[in-house]
């Protein structure tokens, strides 16, 4: 079939909920895809931060093609080996000492919204979260998503969420009433246009949340698994969680989740009490490991903080260089983006396109910022490329 039939077909039996690129991508190698027509594209999206490790990593593709061989799926009446090797090296290399695995971000969220309020007192079952925040598209995890565009058209929301503005610590404590169980944030806002909290913002969080007897959920479903140049992004900024969400990138290019949390909240989900039937399936959790082992190998975080720091400062430049669309840089690691002064922001969406149409792909995040999330392994020469792609964009769009 050809590019354009593949498309007509889709359009044709698929929802029409997604606005997709003309193309139909079928190859994928380190940073590079290639769609049906043979036409390569520079990564700076991954798949949304998913691809850490690029596309088809060969240590990826070996862990899915062996266990795939062995076993696909077995319920979580029984134990796997790929589960029990990654649920330890998780709890190894973390704060926590008990994982629940499921199969997305949002389903991540809405266990960790679940263990908050069964772990909490009777009666203590609200959760604040912040502005601009995103946490999934499950009914709660909308709710806890501080966006009200999301919000339209499934109301009433469920009872219990109020999101509070973002680095507003007052109105944070203003919003704790004799309900409230859990404050629910991510330590850097990707969807809202990359908008870390900072050292001070959560440290004061914690302290509020310690002084009220509230649980901290911490959403790294984006910012965690080597992103920002640390394995979990709360490592780089010296705040522990209670309660910790993965998916995305942790099982490098397969649906996969994870709740991380401490005994004595785990104790709380006893049998019957929450499960998934394909959470923690055994291919998954094979890629999964396979990502774990190349993420913490001699120097490969270390690595990505340079990379992001080179990343950061060709972004720096090009703001400079054209001031009447851009204003500066922000982020963590290899999650970085473009702030866009008012005249930039609404050129946004048209920059992206021309991005695309150039061969690189990026995106438009909180109509304030274009967002680059490229795999982990992204070499200075690429990111070159995309500085050089970006130059000739940002000049036509002045």
């Amino acid at each position: 079939m050809s590019q354009n039939e593949i498309i007509a077909m889709c359009d044709r039996a698929h929802v029409g909920n997604y606005l997709r690129y003309p193309a139909v991508m079928e190859e994928g190698r380190g940073c590079v895809l290639v769609d049906a027509d043979g036409r390569e594209y520079l990564d700076f999206l991954s798949g949304i931060a998913v691809c850490v490790l690029g596309h088809c990593h060969p240590a990826v593709v070996e862990a899915i093609r062996r266990q795939a061989g062995r076993l696909l799926h077995v319920s979580n009446l029984f134990y796997t080996e790929p589960q029990a090797r990654l649920a330890d090296a998780l709890v190894r290399r973390s704060f926590a000492d008990k994982v629940f695995f499921a199969n997305s971000g949002a389903e991540a969220n809405e266990a960790a919204i679940k263990l908050a309020r069964i772990a909490s007192p009777p009666g203590k079952y609200g959760v604040i979260s912040l502005e601009g925040s995103f946490h999934g598209r499950t009914l709660a995890t909308v709710a806890a998503t501080g966006q009200p565009k999301f919000h339209e058209g499934f109301e009433p929301m469920p009872d219990g969420f109020v999101s509070v503005p973002f680095g507003d610590i007052a109105a944070m404590e203003a919003a704790v009433s004799e309900t409230t169980c859990a404050i629910m944030c991510e330590p850097l806002q990707g969807e809202s246009g990359v908008r870390p909290l900072g050292r001070r913002y959560l440290a004061a969080i914690r302290e509020l949340c310690d002084r009220h007897g509230l649980l901290l959920i911490f959403d790294e479903v984006q910012v965690g698994m080597g992103r920002t140049g640390a394995l979990f992004a709360h490592e780089r900024l010296g705040v522990v969680p209670d309660i910790m969400t993965l998916a995305k990138g942790i099982a490098g290019g397969l649906p996969l989740g994870a709740m991380l949390t401490t005994d004595r909240l785990a104790a709380a989900l006893v049998p019957g009490s929450h499960a998934s039937t394909f959470g923690g399936n055994p291919v998954s959790c094979a890629a999964a490991n396979a990502v774990l082992d190349v993420l913490t190998g001699d120097g490969f975080l270390e690595g990505v903080r340079e990379t992001g720091e080179y990343l950061a400062a060709s972004l720096a430049a090009l703001a400079e260089k054209h001031p009447a669309l851009a204003c500066g840089t922000r982020g963590m690691g290899l999650i970085q983006a473009l702030v866009l002064t008012e005249k930039g922001a609404a050129r946004g969406t048209d920059m992206v396109k021309a991005l695309f149409d150039e061969g690189v792909l990026a995106n438009f995040a909180g109509n304030a910022v274009l967002r680059f999330v490229p795999p982990l392994i992204v070499s200075r020469e690429e990111i070159d490329r995309l500085a050089a792609v970006l130059d000739k964009v940002l000049a036509r769009h002045g």
